[in-house]
């Protein structure tokens, strides 16, 4: 099998495309360098691939599924179980790939890895996933029962923050339902994908059952608008998945959009102050906060706004360095645009009059003073009107509000526009079933931060984190990559006919 990256005498690689089966040089005139956030080396190039090679892999993907619908379960089931396990030999060094390419430290990319590599497990489960219904006699001498047909070619596009983690929630799924499957990953950071494609093929995936383009908008609109794809899966922005719906709606797909986010922290003066805080800290900062579930708001209810110091000192004990080094907190963002992004958002806060206690903009690194560091951030005295608070800053930075009451704190939540996650810190069982059932978001944490279900259960979101009604992996993913099909039989033996049925009753 050739390999899905090939170097380049300077040590630069070079990514492919997969088409049916076959990793091939783009013949595309628009390439993007793949930068290391950390050192600004350019570790990679990635092609914009062309209209005709994105209706090559789209085709390939239309000619497999002629055969691959028709394998058994226990073959898709036996080849997912030879992924997972590749991926569990092959974690480390993904890991290291992922963290040159994104920024993350290793410890996290690891966990970006072994959070998809849960859902490849998940995936083995197809014989009962996938399982119809049945009802004997539902009228004299029928019975009904649904089939669960895979759907046809898939698409997926995915984020740069978890370039392992969400091509897993994607293409495992989508086959092991008996689908093929075309995988755009961002172009930012698009060589830890490309390991995970080669690992599929070696467990087994057939010629033209997974295929990978790359690019931009272009790309996008290709796969959202060609009438050979049957769903497309999204994760990223709110302004893109907006987009990547209404067009892919337009044009008669099945769309599920995994969108922008803002998730709030409510702290009740009763929870746990010190996991509550190294619980703030962690999924504020983590990542640099460049996940769809960080935490970047907090919201301190009555006495619990006098935690603030402690929160800001737990802050600053944190360490900023390259994902590599030993001992690293909080990576370097994605891209010098990034990071420019969030040092205007925090200048904004500072002129729109909110308190600036913690200043992570002139974080230095030595020996990396060219990488893409911001450093812990935390601004208190934040309005709702504020820029800070309205726009999803995806960096390290925390915003702290204080509501007087539990009832003050969830309607505060249920006005913001976003409902992706959101966590509540108590020992108050009586709290948190108020919380729970009156809060507006998909997921929600009791006493934990990062509330991601694990893949029995789906990701869902709410408002404008969040468009079409299935999510992805769980039981909700199931039903998204197939088609319900009911079936109503009955079976005649050699006595008499009743005479003619006239009426839609079944007799």
């Amino acid at each position: 099998m050739n390999s899905a990256i090939a170097s380049t005498s300077l040590e630069v690689t070079t990514v492919k495309l997969l088409i049916d089966g076959q990793f091939v040089e783009s013949q595309s005139t628009e390439w993007r360098d793949i930068i290391n956030p950390a050192t600004q080396q350019v570790i990679g190039r990635v092609p914009f691939a062309t209209d005709d090679e994105v209706k090559a892999a789209v085709a390939a993907a239309q000619r497999a599924f002629a055969t691959w619908k028709h394998t058994s379960i226990g073959t898709r089931m036996r080849i997912m179980l030879k992924f997972q396990e590749l991926i569990r030999l092959h974690m480390e060094r993904i890991a290291h790939t992922l963290t040159a390419e994104q920024g993350k430290t290793l410890p996290d990319a690891q966990g970006d890895i072994f959070r998809g590599l849960e859902v490849v497990e998940h995936a083995c489960s197809i014989g009962t996933l996938q399982l119809g219904e049945f009802a004997e006699n539902v009228a004299s001498g029928v019975d009904t029962y649904t089939l669960r047909q895979p759907i046809g070619v898939c698409a997926g596009i995915t984020p740069f923050n978890f370039p392992a983690m969400i091509p897993l929630w994607m293409f495992p799924m989508a086959i092991v339902c008996g689908n093929t499957f075309v995988l755009k990953p961002s172009e930012q950071d698009p060589l830890s994908a490309m390991e995970l494609v080669e690992l599929a093929l070696e467990a087994g995936v057939p010629a033209g059952v997974l295929n990978v383009v790359h690019g931009g908008k272009q790309v996008v609109d290709a796969l959202c608008t060609h009438p050979d794809i049957k769903a497309i899966s999204f994760v990223g922005s709110t302004q893109v998945g907006t987009h990547v719906y209404n067009l892919g709606s337009q044009h008669g797909k099945r769309v599920q959009s995994m969108m922008g986010a803002k998730n709030h922290a409510v702290v009740l003066p009763d929870a746990n102050r010190e996991q509550t805080i190294n619980a703030l800290v962690g999924a504020g900062f983590g990542a640099a906060g460049q996940r769809c579930m960080a935490t970047s708001v907090v919201v301190f209810v009555g006495e619990s706004r006098d935690w603030l110091p402690e929160l800001v000192e737990k802050a600053k004990t944190l360490k900023v360095n390259a994902g590599h080094e030993p001992g690293t907190d909080v990576g370097p963002v994605i891209s010098a645009a990034a990071k420019a992004r969030i040092v205007g958002l925090i200048e904004s806060g500072i002129k729109e009059g909110a308190t600036l206690l913690l200043d992570g903009r002139g974080v230095r690194v030595p020996g990396y003073e060219q990488g893409n560091f911001v450093g812990p951030t935390i601004f208190s005295s934040v309005k709702t009107d504020m820029s800070i608070y309205q726009q999803e800053i995806f960096g390290p930075v925390i915003v702290v509000l204080e509501a007087a009451t539990l009832d003050d704190a969830i309607a505060l939540v249920n006005r913001n526009p976003m409902g992706n996650g959101v966590g509540l810190f108590t020992q108050s069982g009586a709290a948190a079933r108020k919380f729970q059932s009156e809060i507006d978001a998909g997921q929600v944490g009791i006493n934990i931060p990062i509330p991601v279900p694990v893949p029995f259960f789906s990701f869902t979101g709410s408002r404008g984190s969040k468009l079409g009604d299935l999510g992805p992996y769980g039981k909700q993913v199931v039903q998204f990559y197939t088609q319900t099909k009911t079936v109503t039989a009955r079976w005649f033996d050699d006595a008499p006919g009743t005479g003619v049925n006239t009426t839609i009753a079944l007799r």
